[in-house]
């Protein structure tokens, strides 16, 4: 399936004389977890009912928490402590052990070391300059020079890569499993399609910074009953008959109890995001990433390809090859590191309860 045209296109990104950096004000700019402080009371009771009725782990609260989940998603999930439990899982699901897999370079070292932990072999795709995600020329070359078992397929600052489908296509093509990293895609979509819908699986994370962020955890999806039978008993020591050679990736209770909850705050946290963005950060940035239509970004990040003021940084400024000291020719992620920088943007309802 062709690209959807792009509403602006950035291929005037190329750095030009650093003009003067912006400023940024208001509210939004300051950092803060993304919990909504109306629903502390509501937690709270949650937990000292936990904590009353003494199972802390393999509980209700981790269904309803995969239920929410599902409903938001599209796709069955099951529960992990970690992005790196669901990632294990999928790509222990996919047999990657002595395959190569490919990947961009331009994610969290959690990706290539997740694979290499799974005992497969790496190899670094491009990445596309107008998304930051993985380029789909160079995927089909790597595809035809490595052969691989897997890809993992990393959806960068909130919304979905714009090469997805071209990409889940070959896949299916070739017999290559599919994982999508969706740990910065809360909250996206592509029409009616959600993240982790396009490929195989789909691992999610709840880190701390995440749009709907627990301290810790994770998400596997997929619309594979075997490899959502296999992720359970993988999380869990292969449990009842450990024919699945897995470790302790559970989330507890206390955890999937927040994680519920700030599920139902997701839709509602994308839309205030989405509300700041166009009304107070697209004025500021003309040179900011664009996305295709029908596409909606969570918005982990808000990308800008000039230099700010009071930046957050960038997504990644050193890509994975390097950190790695792979000498693969990577143009496109070598200028994405060097070439766009990070506008604060954090959500902060409105009202002492929430935003204080």
């Amino acid at each position: 399936m062709a690209r959807p045209p792009l509403i602006a296109s950035p291929a005037a990104v190329e750095p030009s004389a650093p003009a003067a950096p912006l400023p940024l004000e208001g509210a939004f700019d300051q950092f803060t977890i993304g919990f909504d402080r109306r629903d502390r009371e509501r937690v709270l009771e949650i937990w000292d009912g936990i904590l009353r009725g003494q199972q802390w782990s393999e509980g209700e609260w981790v269904g309803r928490f995969e239920e929410a989940w599902s409903a938001w998603n599209g796709l069955p999930a099951v529960a992990f402590g970690s992005w790196a439990g669901g990632a294990m899982a999928a790509l222990e699901f996919a047999g990657v052990r002595g395959e190569t897999v490919l990947c961009p370079s331009n994610t969290f070292m959690a990706t290539p070391f997740a694979v290499l932990q799974a005992g497969g072999r790496v190899e670094f795709v491009d990445c596309n300059r107008e998304d930051l995600c993985m380029s789909f020329a160079d995927f089909e070359r790597k595809v035809a020079e490595h052969r691989p078992r897997a890809a993992v397929l990393v959806h960068i600052g909130g919304h979905i890569a714009f090469d997805s489908e071209r990409i889940a296509e070959l896949c299916r093509a070739e017999g290559i499993f599919l994982i999508e990293d969706c740990a910065h895609a809360h909250g996206a979509s592509w029409g009616e399609r959600k993240p982790g819908q396009f490929g195989d699986a789909g691992v999610y994370s709840f880190y701390a910074t995440k749009t709907i962020s627990t301290g810790e955890g994770g998400a596997l999806v997929s619309g594979d009953p075997d490899l959502v039978e296999f992720g359970r008993a993988f999380r869990n020591y292969g449990k009842p008959d450990y024919s699945v050679e897995g470790l302790n990736f559970r989330m507890n209770e206390f955890t999937a109890a927040l994680a519920a909850v700030q599920t139902e705050r997701l839709d509602e946290i994308v839309a205030w995001k989405n509300a700041v963005a166009r009304e107070q950060l697209d004025p500021r940035y003309e040179r900011r990433l664009q996305l295709p239509d029908g596409m909606t970004s969570g918005l982990y990040k808000y990308v800008v390809f000039e230099p700010i003021e009071r930046s957050t940084g960038k997504v990644y400024d050193q890509p994975c090859h390097r950190l790695m000291g792979s000498s693969v020719d990577l143009p496109n992620t070598d200028w994405v590191a060097e070439n766009h920088w990070c506008v604060p943007l954090y959500y902060r309802p409105a009202g002492p309860a929430g935003g204080d």
